[in-house]
């Protein structure tokens, strides 16, 4: 019994450290329940919206649309390739039978000619027809298909009146008209007669009316008159250059195409491949787009 209660006297220094030990017990206790009693959720709300993620998902979602979205640019429509009909919404027969039409050398000039020959439907002809670019001088002529590649120009109309009135007898052939002859008329003078004279022997000849208003200074109203008087009446035949393979010395050679433009063509196929279409001309930079309805004339590819 002496050596039981041995165990239960302690000297002042252990009460001391069994009461700081039993402090601390009681503290930590009651910390715990406080902690329980008053819990603190710092886990956010999964319904709250985290508008800055938001916002970084939707300007992503908006990009890839855009990226998978196709923009439609104007073009002129006699040079729809597979691709481009089938983007379009244009079914095989529909692009078969404009393939057909311009396999004959014949040019579509408006929205109406376009569903004449490739039979498309209204709604479909609504939605890609504005963004058909047809030549200029094509927008106020009375002609329509054209065969032989010749597009109308923008004096046609007045050029068919008078062949009505005068008969085609009095119109001589642009193409062997003299620098003298081409004086003759109102508005061209020397050195503008030389200058049809040297554009039309560069170019190996004038393949339709409306490559006189290429030339540089003839104002319209004088290109006019001298249509008047002067026609491609004979055709010259020229060899056509070939686009995928034709160095940039021969496409220098015609004269829409400059030198830079020539070496931009070479790099284009060189890192695409094979030009399967006019109308892939109007990527490269400079390119006088606006003319390359008279520029294919002189093109193969």
């Amino acid at each position: 019994m002496k050596n039981f209660k041995s165990h239960f006297k302690f000297n002042k220094q252990e009460r001391s450290g069994i009461f700081f030990l039993l402090l601390i017990i009681v503290l930590l206790q009651s910390a715990y329940y406080v902690f329980i009693s008053f819990p603190v959720d710092d886990t956010p709300d999964p319904l709250t919206e985290d508008t800055r993620t938001q916002a970084q998902i939707d300007a992503l979602k908006e990009e890839a649309g855009e990226r998978d979205s196709i923009k439609i640019f104007p073009f002129n429509p006699n040079f729809i390739t597979d691709y481009k009909g089938y983007v379009l919404g244009m079914s095989v027969a529909e692009i078969d039978r404009l393939h057909a039409f311009r396999a004959r050398n014949k040019y579509v000039n408006s929205p109406g000619e376009f569903q004449k020959v490739t039979s498309v439907s209204d709604s479909l002809l609504e939605a890609i027809s504005p963004y058909f670019k047809f030549p200029e001088w094509t927008k106020n002529s009375g002609r329509h298909a054209v065969d032989r590649g010749q597009y109308p120009n923008n004096s046609q109309s007045s050029i068919s009146d008078t062949r009505q009135d005068r008969g085609t007898g009095g119109i001589k052939d642009l193409n062997s008209a003299t620098a003298a002859e081409l004086r003759s008329v109102k508005g061209v003078g020397g050195t503008l007669s030389d200058r049809i004279v040297k554009f039309r022997d560069r170019l190996g000849g004038f393949l339709v009316d409306g490559q006189l208003y290429d030339v540089y200074g003839l104002e319209a109203d004088v290109a006019k008159r001298v249509l008047e008087r002067f026609q491609v009446r004979r055709v010259p035949k020229i060899n056509k250059i070939n686009l995928n393979t034709a160095p940039v010395a021969e496409m220098v050679k015609l004269v829409y195409i400059r030198y830079s433009v020539a070496q931009d063509i070479v790099t284009y196929r060189e890192k695409n491949g094979r030009i399967t279409s006019f109308d892939e001309l109007k990527q490269i930079q400079d390119f006088p787009a606006d003319k390359i309805d008279r520029i294919a004339l002189y093109l193969s590819l």
